[in-house]
């Protein structure tokens, strides 16, 4: 499109973008969620509304047709976005002083979702990835303080957030709404108020409702457990830490299982990105694609309509779009959004610091935060081919037994004709040590082709048996060049290699991969079983991985690996480690089976000197 025609599609979008959000009247009822209908009213200076049509189904709706107040306070017990207009003021964020609360866009978007589920009888799960400057928190607390002041009585509330201050903060908003409160609208047998609870510092109950309140932090997880909550807003969860004792994931269970799933029942857990890995993340990624219990609500920074800026040269700027511009542009951005970002932008001193703190897709919020060895971008591309294994079960070395129990995740059986590699990497045998991982991985057979994980057992198991496992998946792989990550067991062979699981493992298995070592007392070369890993051959590995993710060099088939691959970090130190709380057991297999494929090429016979020995 040329300049001249940028500008007119600019002013197109402009004209239907003002349309749309001057359409919205919380009190006219006019843009608001839900069915609606058109009723007269008693209200002086409103003699007509669109109303919810639950208001007009209630019984009580013919007893006030004729009565200001009593329509009024009907009308904020079926209608949210009313309540708010007529009810809440709140600082306004450029002025500074307080104006009626009317929902922006993005509220408005997520309190139709929320309302979609309440009028229809469903428990309200919600969890949501926050941008700048929206007001989430706020809706959020709107919400829950509305379904406690004008739809439910005695229904307990839980706030919680990394820390009791933000927790506090939250509940400030609910203690300004209560003070200004209009008494002819208030539905309670008491004037509004927040009064203390049983002497608790962190309990507060709503006067005339018989509601409470409850705050407390993920630092202090013992306050609210076992408490009777029907609702709870959980802020900020990318930041809860994980401690030996308590983690995030067993904290919210622990509240959130609590929760019954009945109507008007709510958890809306609210977070701004801290990079991945961490449970919120996790169970982002669980609801996005739709295996979860809650909504999965992201909101961009230019839904937001503070963030707009009126180009001094619109021409200019239609004629300079850098790409990342012209993808705004592309997906329908209009150019004052288009310039704001521009300008923003060049607060940061780079692409990434500027996607983090105004994402335009939740992907970049993630991806953005944090630190990592893996580049983003390249494990998104190898996530595009992940998928649910076709089959499951276990094998003997010879048959592939399918079983929806079993521990192997079979992508792609053998080929007649195809090479393979075994990697295993060792882990511990209870259920709270690192999981031990074999991960099959095809070799490319022609140029320009990539390797390809087709197999991957995953679990917790004596390491005998571990080792047994590998040997049997080896085996079925037409007899796989299998390389074992050997520390752990030559650690627990008294540092001697030849004896124990790997010396019996070479008796039955010969197509092993060995290193070449160096005996000082003798002078002489020799090989041992399994790939030992230490600062300088982990730097190596880890490198290859690198490289192979950047370029697509092998296909990923497991989504897991992914994750594992993002929360990946090099250490202050220049370590390498998986982020606090994560696992790295699957990136090893990978980086373990493509050091033993790189080499593979070079081999002749039995061994090669540089690099270490392999064999096929």
């Amino acid at each position: 499109m040329n300049t001249a025609g940028i500008l007119a599609e600019d002013a197109r979008r402009r004209e239907a973008r003002a349309a749309a959000e001057g359409g919205y009247d919380p009190v006219e009822g006019r843009g608001c969620c839900g069915p609606r209908e058109l009723v007269d009213t008693p209200v002086e200076g409103l003699p007509r509304a669109f109303v919810p049509r639950a208001m007009t189904a209630d019984p009580s709706y013919g007893s006030v047709r004729h009565d200001t107040a009593g329509w009024r306070r009907l009308r904020c017990r079926h209608d949210f976005e009313y309540w708010c207009a007529a009810c809440v003021c709140i600082k306004h964020k450029t002025l500074g002083h307080d104006v009626p609360f009317v929902l922006n866009a993005p509220q408005r978007r997520v309190a139709a979702m929320l309302e979609a589920d309440r009028r229809a009888g469903r428990p309200m799960r919600m969890i949501m990835l926050k941008a700048r400057q929206w007001g989430g928190s706020t809706l959020v607390q709107m919400y829950m303080a509305w379904i406690q002041s004008c739809v439910r009585r005695n229904w307990h509330s839980l706030i919680c957030a990394h820390v009791k201050d933000t927790a506090a903060s939250i509940r400030g908003m609910y203690t300004k709404m209560l003070a200004a409160y209009p008494s002819e609208l208030w539905d309670g047998d008491e004037p509004p108020r927040f009064r203390p609870f049983e002497r608790s510092i962190n309990v507060r109950e709503i006067a005339g409702r018989g509601c409470r309140v409850t705050i407390g932090s993920a630092e202090n997880q013992e306050a609210v457990r076992g408490a009777d909550y029907s609702m709870a807003h959980l802020s900020e969860t990318a930041f809860w830490p994980a401690t030996p004792r308590n983690s995030p994931a067993d904290f919210i269970r622990a509240v959130c299982g609590a929760i019954a799933l009945i109507p008007d029942s709510l958890i809306v857990m609210e977070s701004t990105a801290n990079g991945v890995g961490s449970y919120f993340h996790s169970e982002w990624l669980r609801c996005k694609a739709g295996d979860g219990d809650k909504h999965a609500v992201f909101v961009a920074w230019h839904e937001i309509e503070i963030y707009r800026l009126q180009p001094p040269d619109p021409e200019g700027l239609a004629a300079s779009m850098n790409a990342y511009e012209r993808m705004l542009w592309d997906a329908g951005l209009c150019l004052d959004q288009i310039y704001w970002y521009r300008r923003k932008r060049a607060e940061y001193a780079d692409a990434a610091q500027m996607m983090a703190e105004f994402p335009t897709t939740d992907t970049e919020a993630f991806l953005n935060t944090g630190r990592g060895v893996f580049a983003p971008e390249a494990v998104e591309r190898l996530r595009a081919d992940c998928t649910v294994e076709p089959r499951r079960g276990e094998t003997d070395g010879h048959r592939f037994r399918d079983d929806s129990l079993g521990g192997l995740r079979m992508w792609r059986d053998a080929e007649e004709g195809a090479r393979y590699v075994a990697a295993v990497d060792i882990g511990g045998r209870s259920s709270a040590s690192d999981w031990s991982v074999i991960a099959v991985m095809r070799r490319a057979r022609l140029p320009g082709e990539r390797h390809e994980v087709v197999a991957q057992w995953r679990g917790h198991t004596d390491h005998d048996l571990l080792v047994r496992h590998a040997e049997n998946i080896a085996r079925h792989y037409n007899r796989a060049l299998l390389i074992i990550e050997s520390n752990t067991l030559e650690t627990e062979a008294g540092g001697d290699p030849n004896l124990f699981v790997l010396s019996r493992l070479a008796e039955r298995y010969g197509n092993l991969y060995r290193r070449e070592g160096f005996d000082t007392a003798t002078g002489r070369r020799t090989e041992r079983i399994g790939f030992h890993t230490n600062r300088a051959t982990k730097a190596l590995v880890v490198a290859e991985l690198i490289a192979a993710v950047r370029d697509g060099s092998y296909t990923e088939r497991d989504p897991e690996a992914c994750n594992e691959l993002l929360t990946y970090e090099q250490l202050p130190n220049g370590a390498y480690a998986a982020k606090c709380g994560c696992h790295d057991d699957i990136v090893m297999t990978r980086a373990l089976a493509l050091h033993a494929l790189h080499a593979a090429p070079l081999c002749h016979g039995a061994s090669i000197p540089v690099p270490p020995p392999v064999r096929w």
